[in-house]
């Protein structure tokens, strides 16, 4: 995205003005954005690298070692706050962190920086510059600290540790000109909440004046001339790339990104409580509402491209009743040969378009974060019904969708062990697929939902919902007991449907594509909602764990015939029941996708029994992994509470199943 550029004046009358901008200086040197006014900032002083023309003939020290002095990447890890001053000049035209009569080197790092002696308009335009940002930040600091009483600067640097001969920290805080009587319980915050941080394979240590000790001329003007002002001088070791070659480490700096965001925010919640003339309470309310431009941009684009990717409707076989009709003629010795609809995308072309859409665009990381694991996530369900029908099918399903763990396992063989539960067998109703269907408009019109409800032979299972088409598809010969029905009801209107509804009403629609591992959410959610409604039963728990166990026993080899045998023989399930349950695992070449049924459950029970708000998972298709950002979209207004709610999160029955379930659920691992 293009960012205009003004003269300072325009810069400063805006932050006079309290508008909200994202400008730069017409020289290039600043660039500003202010998307709130909230009582902190973020300096990255060092992030630049750029020279002016004029000077490129006479500098000495060339692009990389003027790098290895920089802070590259300091932007990157401020980026997702509301207010930021970044300088996008190299130190070595002027160093903003030292005082203007010393701003211009001569020698640095026992190099010398000018090949040919600079004239002295050279070092003027250059002070000017200094003297530019000095001018915004002044212009700012007065706005946050008239209108809050105080504020607290990030000064956000990096350093090179390869040089020292001893063990340095990952963080580093300089408080040597800090007014520690006054601010110590906030430093000592900001320590803590660094401490947290955790990067796999790196060391966390978190230290105070060890390697720097604050001494920069950003803190001390700060400090000069505002003295309700708290600036936080700050390190980071150079973990996220190579020092000696240049090479970044994407992963390492996303890491330090989402770190920073949450433990800034933590510490700047902390800070305000102190203003009087502040009045929240919750980190939400220190970053900026609504959605820009850009990411409804990104949004929009994406969907366009995923929206009509329905991923069930592609694997279900075409000919699944002739092929069980041949398969019990031929007493279960041939394996059924199941045919699909052509593919119509263009796996390819559709992978470029994904790959083109600019998510670096997204300024904050937690939002970038999710959208860019939306695209890889959205890269293996492409190449699933790309291969369908082949034997690369059931690679690109553990890619997405994994297989069961030890521990998954271990819960299924547990559930499969239990004795039925006296009296929940006992004889109810039976509904005919046509009953049922009545049942279930009924059910939809409770909701104020318009769906269809159709009959479909092309369903391998009971019923399914069919989110891109609003259609709940039940299969002709299905019969159903009324408290399984009522189950199904839960799970397939309480929580697909209506989550399709809630996604279908975003604003972003990134939450009707899905987001990574939802079907694990979605599905713990719905199986959540038969037990809080009172519907679940220990028959329908015992076919989530055969669907683990016989997912397990495809990925170990097992053919079509093995599966239906072991269901058939060993757990002695219904021959109907046994080739609808292997069917739903072997179509397209093995889909893998059914395991997350009860460990999805297990997951989800564990979250409501930990007393957490269900509410973020139902505005779309969700994931857990995500939980926290969903959050924070709703308090910023990003995401809309969602406008129907699972009746029975509403109102949970739990005691209105068999009392023996407390203990069969204490059992899980």
């Amino acid at each position: 995205m293009k960012i205009s550029k003004v003269d300072v004046s325009e810069i400063i009358r805006n932050i006079d003005e309290e508008k909200l901008f994202e400008l730069e200086t017409i020289d290039g040197s600043i660039k500003i954005k202010i998307t709130k006014y909230v009582p902190f900032c973020c300096t990255a002083i060092h992030n630049g690298s750029q020279l002016r023309h004029d000077l490129h003939s006479k500098i000495a020290i060339n692009e990389y070692q003027r790098w290895y002095e920089e802070d590259p990447f300091t932007e990157d890890f401020v980026k997702s706050m509301p207010i930021t001053i970044i300088a996008n000049d190299s130190r070595f035209e002027y160093d903003l962190n030292r005082k203007p009569e010393e701003c211009v080197y001569d020698e640095a790092w026992g190099k010398k920086v000018w090949e040919k002696k600079l004239s002295s308009q050279d070092i003027k335009l250059s002070k000017q510059k200094h003297a530019t940002y000095y001018k915004i930040l002044h212009s700012l600091i007065s706005k946050l600290e008239s209108k809050y009483g105080g504020c607290c600067v990030y000064d956000i640097h990096s350093y090179n540790y390869k040089r020292w001969e001893r063990e340095v920290p990952l963080f580093n805080i300089g408080t040597e000109q800090i007014n520690l009587a006054q601010h110590y319980d906030t430093v000592q915050n900001w320590i803590r909440v660094l401490t947290e941080i955790s990067i796999p394979d790196i060391r966390n240590i978190t230290a105070e004046n060890d390697v720097f000790r604050g001494k920069g001329y950003n803190a001390e003007y700060i400090n000069l001339h505002f003295p309700n002002t708290l600036v936080l001088p700050t390190e980071i070791r150079k973990v996220y790339c190579d020092e000696l070659t240049g090479d970044s480490y994407p992963k390492i700096i996303r890491l330090l990104q989402l770190n920073l965001k949450k433990a800034i925010l933590e510490n700047a919640n902390f800070y305000c409580q102190k203003l009087e003339k502040w009045h929240h309470f919750s980190t939400i309310s220190l970053l900026d509402k609504s959605n820009n431009r850009n990411l409804l941009k990104i949004d929009k684009d994406i969907y366009s491209l995923l929206k009509n990717i329905e991923l069930l409707a592609e694997v279900n076989p075409i000919n699944t009743t002739n092929e069980k009709n041949r398969f019990f003629k031929n007493k279960f010795t041939e394996i059924p040969n199941f045919k699909y609809n052509p593919i119509k995308i263009n796996s390819f072309n559709l992978k470029q378009q994904l790959m083109s859409i600019p998510i670096q665009d997204i300024q904050d990381v937690s939002i970038r974060e999710l959208y860019r694991s939306v695209i890889s996530s959205y890269f293996d369900k492409i190449d699933m019904i790309n291969t369908l029908n082949t034997s690369k099918f059931l690679y690109n399903s553990l890619r997405y969708f994994g297989r069961p763990s030890k521990k998954d396992l271990q819960n299924a063989t547990y559930v499969l062990s239990l004795p039925d539960i006296p009296n929940e067998t006992n004889k109810e109703p039976i509904y005919d697929a046509q009953a049922a269907m009545e049942v279930f408009k009924e059910a939809l019109n409770a909701y104020n939902i318009i769906a269809k409800v159709e009959l479909s032979s092309r369903v391998i299972s009971q019923v399914m919902v069919l989110n891109s088409k609003k259609s709940i598809l039940i299969q002709p010969q299905a019969h159903f007991k009324g408290k399984e029905l009522q189950a199904l009801i839960e799970h397939e209107i309480g929580v697909h449907m209506v989550t399709t509804i809630n996604s279908n009403r975003q604003q972003l629609k990134i939450f009707n594509v899905g987001l990574p591992m939802n079907t694990m959410t979605q599905e713990g959610l719905a199986i959540l909602s038969e037990y809080l409604s009172g519907n679940i039963t220990l028959q329908r728990l015992k076919k989530f764990a055969l669907r683990t166990i016989i997912v397990d026993q495809m990925c170990n080899g097992a053919n079509f015939i093995e599966c239906f045998n072991l269901l058939r023989i060993d757990y002695n399930v219904d021959p109907d029941l046994a080739f609808s349950m292997v069917t739903r695992i072997f179509r397209g070449g093995g889909f893998t996708k059914d395991h997350l049924y009860l460990s999805g459950f297990i997951t989800l029970l564990g979250f409501w029994e930990g007393h957490n708000d269900l509410t973020p998972l139902l505005v779309g298709k969700t994931s857990l992994q995500f939980y926290n950002t969903i959050e924070e979209m709703i308090g910023r207004e990003m995401v809309s509470t969602p406008s129907l709610f699972t009746i029975g999160f509403m109102k949970p029955q739990p005691d209105n199943n068999s009392a023996i379930y407390s203990y069969i659920f204490s059992g899980f691992k």
